[in-house]
């Protein structure tokens, strides 16, 4: 599979048809996905149609879009007008979405061809894919570890090359954690730059949609057709967007990379190794290495856990049984509806956030947690505006931890702490990229993390660019989908 730009070429310069395109990559998918469980869904018919129609467009010589023959995968909590939305949850495996998210009519405006819904954490809460209530998502560089989360199999999808581009989402490290695991680019853009509208909400002041890539200059086509003002979301940034992919082109003369050293004083080992190595490379780009403090970092993932779980707890009171979703056999009255739907539908990961969002909300600790948190996260972003004063971009690692077995970590508040270093973001609402930085001496890949100022997402993606033009680690294959 080349990529998102390469095919794009291609297409536009009749070297291959849109057919064909589908072809190739569906047929990837079917023979190769069985081993990775990247796909809950295939949507065959509706990319052959387009195509179709996209072949003709251009027999016709109409004008092709920016991403005009390029195949991308949805994850399976982004709607898709007439495709099932099943949030890898039983409760909606009768669910097919009314409408398109603001997201896909924009890449389908644009001529991308969808071709599946991909796996996921159950309704996004997760990070490593596991709490799917359909199958297991396993990462392409070890089929025996897993591939991050909980948008697993939108990185899966790419790092295996069955797509070039696939869109998930990000309420606390859910693209930069699985892209990093599967030596792929994932980009969180900052909040309201990227419409929400058609998102299965989570946690509404943390979600941000965004792209996985092999390429940063494909992440940067992409932005320039999804970043854009959506009046129907109100959340939605009105300021407009820049052209991303041309601020690639520019060169790049280095800049200010703040370190925050005194919350990564517990950075060890082959994690501390990469990031020092990566310090290095952006030193040789002509960047001074500048240390910035944010030790309110540490009180993060507390915030974190109180906040996403509180706005969880609400966004998934309206899963009952009666409106949508599945419905209860057992239930003879409307209490039981209400109660065994719940009961039966939500996986137990879901159910812990929404008793402990409850908790928190509830009248007697509302005030010690819920709003306690809310102030703790308006100092966290005044401390990262005070530290943008002293750099144009933090650098941090993505993960403390390279791709892990599946099934390795049972305890729950071990598997929280694989968002130490990416939560901050989102509770910032930053723009925050991961880019590959190399493997250990397993072949496990490492994600090396660069946070912008709100808004200033074509800084962050310039250095992250220029980052891979040097190493290029994202230019390499894992080894059983390297054909």
């Amino acid at each position: 599979m080349h990529t998102a730009k390469e095919t794009q070429r291609r297409f536009q310069d009749g070297e291959i048809s849109a057919q064909d395109i589908i072809k190739v990559c569906l047929e990837r998918i079917e023979q190769q996905d069985g081993k990775v469980g990247a796909f809950l869904s295939l949507a065959k018919e509706r990319a052959y149609k387009r195509a179709v129609e996209l072949d003709k467009k251009r027999k016709e010589g109409k004008p092709l879009g920016k991403l005009a023959g390029v195949p991308i995968a949805i994850k399976d909590n982004i709607h898709i007008e007439g495709e099932l939305t099943t949030c890898a949850s039983k409760f909606l495996t009768n669910y097919r979405a009314p409408f398109s998210a603001t997201v896909v009519e924009s890449l389908e405006k644009e001529d991308a061809l969808i071709v599946g819904k991909t796996n996921l954490d159950e309704f996004a809460m997760g990070s490593s894919t596991e709490t799917s209530a359909f199958k297991l998502t396993k990462n392409p560089w070890d089929l025996a570890c897993t591939p991050g989360g909980s948008s697993g199999g939108s990185a899966a999808a790419v790092a295996a090359r069955f797509v070039p581009i696939a869109f998930g989402s990000d309420t606390g490290g859910s693209i930069r954690q699985p892209a990093s695991l599967t030596g792929v680019v994932g980009f969180k853009p900052s909040y309201g730059r990227v419409s929400r509208y058609g998102l299965v909400a989570f946690g509404s002041s943390l979600d941000q949609i965004g792209p996985f890539a092999t390429r940063v200059e494909d992440v940067a086509l992409t932005m320039n057709v999804v970043a854009h003002h959506c009046h129907k979301d109100s959340t939605s940034v009105t300021k407009a967007p820049e052209d991303y992919a041309a601020l690639l082109g520019s060169p790049f003369r280095g800049c200010k990379i703040g370190v925050p050293w005194n919350f990564m004083a517990d950075l060890a080992g082959d994690a501390k190794d990469n990031f020092l190595a990566s310090l290095e490379i952006l030193k040789k780009l002509h960047c001074e290495i500048v240390d910035v403090d944010l030790e309110i970092l540490k009180t993060s993932i507390a915030v974190y856990y109180i906040l996403a779980t509180a706005e969880a707890s609400t966004n998934l009171a309206r899963f009952d049984g009666i409106r949508y979703g599945a419905r209860s056999l057992k239930a003879k009255t409307l209490d039981e509806v209400y109660d065994l739907s719940k009961q039966e539908g939500f996986g137990p990961e879901v159910k812990n956030r929404i008793l402990l969002g409850t908790y928190v909300l509830s009248s007697g600790y509302q005030d010690a947690y819920y709003r306690h948190a809310q102030k703790v996260r308006t100092l966290i972003i005044r401390q990262f505006a005070e530290a943008f004063k002293q750099c144009t971009a933090i650098a941090m690692p993505v993960s403390p931890f390279p791709a892990f077995p599946l099934g390795s970590i049972q305890d729950p508040l071990q598997m929280y702490l694989q968002d130490i270093y990416t939560i901050a973001a989102n509770l910032a609402g930053l723009p925050a990229i991961s880019v590959p930085s190399g493997f250990n001496q397993e072949g496990k890949p490492w994600g090396l993390q660069l946070l912008g100022p709100q808004l200033q997402d074509g800084n962050v993606l310039h250095i992250a660019h220029a980052f891979e033009q040097v190493t290029q680690y994202s230019h390499q294959l894992p080894p059983l989908f390297a054909s």
